[in-house]
Formats: structure tokens, C-alpha cells, sequence
């Protein structure tokens, strides 16, 4: 049985983000004195009187508007709702109960969910503002004062939700999930993708770039293995960040791609290779996660007899210093060949984490440097000693020689390719560090 689940809602700008974050002890959640910030549902483990569970942040509810995006936020927060085993709806107590208050308490009520009503704001030490007594109006039981800033009232909201819990059965062990973020430009369709997979609505997905802005947790499970797919919001150009939340949003994509094992690179197909996909793709390679480069919307390209062969070219061309990464053609409005990226995801994980022994890594150095004579540099020769491994994702490797400055850039890639050629290392990047005899660093 999964663990349980706690869905926060309420009305937009009522303080759910940052009470989100205080509960979840980190920042993962966007916060900003602008209604609308969130929009899609965030996921974060908690644990409180020793019992482990989830909780996720959802969109504001506005129950009577005609904003696509913010009927998007409320069909989100309904998924969310209808998943829940708690709902927290939270109300602030500056404005008191508002129309879109009783319409969203309304709605929780026909939920037929347990329900504890957190009256935010509430940031004066001593008693409670004896406006809080308004909220018994909702008819949702005793309103409980928290504040998200101060952390006021989290143990007692946190008791109530525990109480709701069915009885605790064995948790779902998280571990041994491979965690795949998803990135790219805007509107490449990341989220179209991760809603493909699950067959459900997940992800906010609109015909417009910036629907995504926090990096969004799912986790997938199916005849491949575990995984935990994280949808990233579109990295865009810096010159267009101009909103704070942007510059959030780019935070967020870059961080799922440090706490990620396999990273998957979207590119448009109708666009090719772009300025701004290679600086993405550069995030993934300068972090050493392994990576797939995915070109999608492959079904509205124009093709010939050889127009995937020379596609193919043309991105291994483009993003040369990525040469590693499998490329795939996808299109995920109808599916073709999305049920490939879990193989290739199995592979490239499996290959960031292969470690090689010591005496096979010396006996392709031995053969490497007889094919091809280490470089001399007025008169004196580079000697190379030993090749050892020393860590994973991406493999490291060590080398020991007798001058760091004569081993050349372009021989460090020689020994590289001999390592690939004796194993396969596809999709992932190999990390070589040259020392001097001698060097304790």
C-alpha cells in the first residue's frame, strides 16, 4: 500500500506554497506574492508522530472563471483532491471567508474526504485573532491557526491529518527508482510526454510555453522497471527572464537535473538542433548525468528515404560535445516509439554506473599507447603509468603519468575512445582526471 496522501488547496494567494515548503522542512515549492504561481500539483515526502506520508501542493481553485490556465489549476487540484486520503484547505485570516472560501468548501465537502481547515497568517504570538471563529461558517470542524512564515500551528494541523491516516500498513520502498528529468525549451512538449506515459492528464499541457513552472514528480512503474519521471519547466533564452518566477523556474529545471539519474534532452523536430537545446544539453554534460536526446513531434515532419538517417547527423553534429547520447524519434501525440526511451533509460542508467577493474582499464592502456605513441613536447615524451577507477556517475577514471602538461586535450580524447570501444558507456559521460606521479590530490 502507497503511503498516505495530504492534498493542499484553497483559493490562490492564500499562503499553500509556503506553507507547502514548512511543511516539507525545503523550498520546493515557488512561492510569490502573485496568484496563479503554481500550477501544477508538487509532491514532497513528510513525516511527523512516525508515520511517513506525502504531501502535495495544487493550484489555486478559482471555482468561476473562464482563464484556461486557471481552469487548468483547478482540474489539477482536483486530481488531487479525488487522490488524497487528507485534505488541507487553507484560508488566510486577513481576508476572512470570501465567496471563492465557501465555493471551495463546498466542493471538499462533497468530496467525502476527512477535511482540517488551516486559517494561515496567523503570525502574532499569544491568542488566537478571535476572527478565526468566522471560519466555523465553512462547516468544516474546528479551524486550526497556522502560520507559514513562523511555522505556528504546523504540529497541531500536522496531528490532525495523522488522525485521518487508515491504519499503517508496510510503505512503498522509493528506493531503486530511476529518476529521469525531463528537460528542454518550452514547449517541446515534456509534459505531453510524462501525460503519454501515464495515460492521465498529470501535467498541465496548453498550446503555449511557461505552462510548467516547478519541477513535478512522477513516479511510473511498469514492465520496464521504477521509475520517477520529473517534468522540468522550459529553459528559456536569459534574455527572456525577465519575471522572477521565470528565474525560479530555470533554478528548479537545473536542479532536477543535479538530483536526477538519466536526463532526457527534448528537442522540437521542425526546429532542429537550437542555439538554446545546446546550451540545455551542456547542463546535462557539465553535471555528468547520462543522457537521451529525444526529437519529438516526429509525425509533423515532411520525410523522404533518408530524412531520420540525415536528422540523426545533423543532432549528433550539433551537439558533438555529447556524442555518448542515443538519440531516439518520437511523437507523443501518437506513441510512436515512446515505448523505447524506458529501454534506452535502463541502458544509459546501467552504463553511468559500470565500474571497470583496474587490471582492464591498464591492459587497454597498454594496447591504447601502443596503436598510438603518447605526445612529446621538445624532447621530452609524455609517460603514462596506470589507469584506475574511482567513481560512478559518470565513471571516473584516473590516470597517472609523468607531466600533466604534456598530456594533450586531444590525447585524453584518444584514451577515452579506446575505453568506449572496449565498453559501451552509451549514454552516459566518462570523467577523466589527469595526475603527476607523485600527486596526493
Amino acid at each position: 500500500m502507497s503511503r498516505p496522501l495530504v492534498a493542499i488547496v484553497g483559493r490562490p494567494n492564500v499562503g499553500k506554497s509556503m506553507l507547502f515548503n514548512r511543511l516539507a522542512g525545503q523550498r520546493l515549492s515557488i512561492v510569490e506574492d502573485t496568484p496563479g504561481v503554481t500550477r501544477d500539483r508538487l509532491y514532497a515526502p513528510c513525516e511527523w508522530a512516525g508515520r511517513r506520508f506525502d504531501i502535495v501542493d495544487t493550484g489555486g481553485i478559482e471555482p468561476n472563471t473562464a482563464d484556461e490556465i486557471l481552469l487548468f489549476m483547478r482540474e489539477q487540484a482536483m486530481m488531487a483532491i479525488d487522490s488524497a486520503d487528507v485534505i488541507v484547505m487553507v484560508a488566510e485570516i486577513g481576508t476572512g471567508i470570501t465567496a471563492a472560501d465557501q465555493e471551495v468548501a463546498g466542493m471538499l465537502q462533497r468530496s467525502g474526504k476527512p477535511v482540517v481547515l488551516a486559517v494561515n497568517k496567523m503570525d502574532a504570538t499569544g491568542p488566537n485573532d478571535p476572527g478565526i471563529y468566522e471560519f466555523y461558517n465553512l462547516g468544516l470542524g474546528d479551524p486550526i491557526a497556522v502560520s507559514a512564515v513562523h511555522g505556528h500551528g504546523t504540529g497541531d494541523l500536522l496531528d490532525a491529518c495523522v488522525a485521518h491516516f487508515p491504519p499503517e500498513t508496510e510503505e512503498q520502498e522509493e528506493a531503486g527508482r530511476i529518476r529521469v528529468a525531463v528537460i528542454g525549451k518550452p514547449n517541446v512538449g515534456k509534459s505531453s510526454l510524462i501525460n503519454f506515459i501515464l495515460g492521465e492528464k498529470r501535467v498541465i499541457v496548453a498550446d503555449m510555453p511557461g505552462t510548467t513552472r516547478d519541477a513535478v514528480d512522477t513516479p511510473v512503474d511498469n514492465e520496464f522497471g521504477q521509475y520517477l519521471f520529473i517534468d522540468t519547466a522550459g529553459i528559456r533564452r536569459k534574455s527572456k527572464v525577465n519575471e522572477r518566477v521565470e528565474k525560479f523556474s530555470v533554478m528548479r529545471a537545473q536542479l532536477a537535473v543535479d538530483r536526477c539519474d538519466v536526463c532526457l534532452i527534448m528537442i522540437d523536430a521542425r526546429d532542429g538542433v537550437t542555439e538554446q537545446d545546446t546550451k540545455i544539453a551542456g547542463l546535462a554534460h557539465e553535471a555528468g548525468k547520462a543522457s537521451i536526446i529525444v526529437v519529438n513531434k516526429w509525425d509533423l515532419v515532411e520525410k523522404e528515404t533518408n530524412t531520420m538517417a540525415e536528422m540523426r547527423k545533423a543532432v549528433k553534429r550539433d551537439l558533438s560535445f555529447m556524442d555518448y547520447a542515443p538519440v531516439v524519434f518520437i511523437s507523443c501525440l501518437t506513441g510512436q516509439r515512446t515505448g523505447r526511451i524506458f529501454e534506452m533509460v535502463n541502458t544509459a542508467n546501467e552504463q553511468a554506473s559500470m565500474r571497470i577493474s583496474t587490471g582492464a582499464l591498464n591492459n587497454i592502456l597498454a594496447d591504447a599507447q601502443a596503436r598510438q605513441q603518447p605526445p612529446t613536447d621538445k624532447g621530452r615524451r609524455l609517460k603514462v603509468y596506470y589507469m584506475t577507477q574511482t567513481g560512478v556517475r559518470p565513471p571516473h577514471f584516473v590516470i597517472f603519468c609523468n607531466k600533466k602538461e604534456l598530456f594533450h586535450f586531444s590525447y585524453q580524447r584518444y584514451i577515452e575512445n579506446r575505453i568506449r570501444a572496449a565498453f559501451p558507456l552509451e549514454g552516459t559521460p566518462v570523467k577523466l582526471t589527469i595526475r603527476q606521479k607523485g600527486d596526493t590530490e
